[in-house]
């Protein structure tokens, strides 16, 4: 089971945070001969487009990227926010062409290789993701971010095992670092491994005490082990310590709900809150999104939940645990096509994960610590 129990990822950084983080200026290029208000028009394309990827609206920035290209000084901001952007809208095939075009250029670097692995990630092109990936190591071995945003492009894709593995690349570069043996010990109990996982909870503790990342990693760790109440223990303490993560809120929430809080009760108002909370500081955090959709339909709330839950489904389309809880709300709200839909989804998605499962090398189908079997009966 994956985070909050909702097969989503626990991830500190996503795409969102990816606009600013790697928005970047290229060098100087020539323009094509043009008046000086066209120009200026163009230019201001540029500086909107940049100003919605920043706030990562990215469908609505990537018109105005299209209407600078080839008309300012500055074409590598433009394409390698135009690239940024088709990713965050899941448009890969249309972000590799502009990153190889970029690669081959004198402006290739980390930030090119790392959206490229992401983009390839995100057509299931896993060999591609990790030559990229490579590449982008080669220029920055030590920047955590390279690997944290290509395992989020795996999870995306619920490619646990790919995910592990660039974790893994990031450890031999950064052995010290406490958000990737987080990771490590969060994608192993995924996995069905976690004993295996213990020890990199532990370790991220250890390397930062009293963080975010060290409460989220006891937490968690918790949380996964079903040991609920130390589970909201961890989280309280958190919260009250300031840490105001919308991860631990959600799990806060989760955890509360798993332990049989119910419509009534403080227990209750006090999950609804926590993920509502959640929900508000990362809107495009799915996690969150379903596990709201999930109070609201104990609350009775169809529509609230329906609502959740669809954003959490758009947001993870290939999330199993969405499918059952939506199709439960529809069949509540009397809506008996669309939650047979829902569940004819979740059936193809179940049998496309055990095709997969049975199609990994080795006896334990490429599985730390389970049998393919083992795995597979965990889906709902």
């Amino acid at each position: 089971m994956h985070v909050h129990g909702y097969r989503w990822n626990a991830r500190g950084f996503r795409i969102g945070q990816l606009a600013t983080i790697l928005l970047v200026v290229g060098s100087w290029l020539p323009v094509q001969s043009q008046t000086p208000e066209a120009t200026g028009q163009a230019e201001n394309e540029l500086q909107l487009g940049i100003t919605l990827t920043r706030s990562a609206s990215f469908a609505e920035a990537i018109p105005h990227f299209l209407a600078a290209r080839g008309r300012v000084s500055d074409e590598y901001a433009v394409d390698f926010n135009l690239a940024l952007c088709y990713i965050g809208t899941g448009e890969f095939e249309k972000a590799i062409p502009v990153l190889t075009a970029l690669q081959v250029s004198s402006h290739d670097g980390a930030g090119v290789e790392n959206l490229l692995a992401q983009a390839y990630a995100g057509k299931g092109k896993a060999d591609k993701a990790f030559e990229a990936l490579q590449r982008a190591a080669a220029f920055a071995p030590k920047d955590e971010k390279l690997y944290l945003f290509v395992a989020d492009a795996f999870l995306k894709r619920q490619e646990d095992v790919q995910s592990l593995r660039v974790i893994e690349l990031g450890l031999q570069h950064l052995p010290g670092s406490a958000r990737l043996h987080y990771e490590r010990g969060y994608l192993l109990s995924v996995l069905d491994d976690l004993d295996g996982a213990k020890p990199d909870f532990v370790r991220a503790v250890q390397l930062a005490p009293h963080s975010e990342i060290a409460y989220l990693a006891e937490a968690q760790e918790n949380l996964l082990a079903g040991n609920l109440a130390e589970a909201v223990r961890v989280s309280r303490s958190a919260i009250a310590a300031g840490k105001q993560d919308y991860q631990l809120l959600a799990i806060l929430g989760e955890a509360l709900i798993r332990g049989g809080a119910s419509p009534g009760q403080p227990e209750f108002a006090e999950a609804q809150n926590a993920l509502e909370k959640s929900v508000m500081a990362r809107p495009d955090y799915a996690s969150s999104q379903i596990a709201l959709g999930h109070v609201e339909l104990l609350d009775g709330r169809l529509n609230a939940a329906i609502e959740h839950l669809e954003t959490g489904r758009r947001l993870s389309p290939e999330n199993t645990g969405v499918y059952s809880l939506l199709a439960a709300s529809y069949r509540k709200a009397g809506r008996q096509d669309q939650a047979e839909a829902m569940l004819t989804i979740l059936a193809r998605l179940n049998q496309e994960q055990a095709q997969k499962i049975r199609m990994a090398p080795g006896d334990n189908k490429a599985i730390p610590g389970a049998s393919g079997e083992s795995r597979a009966a965990q889906k709902p």
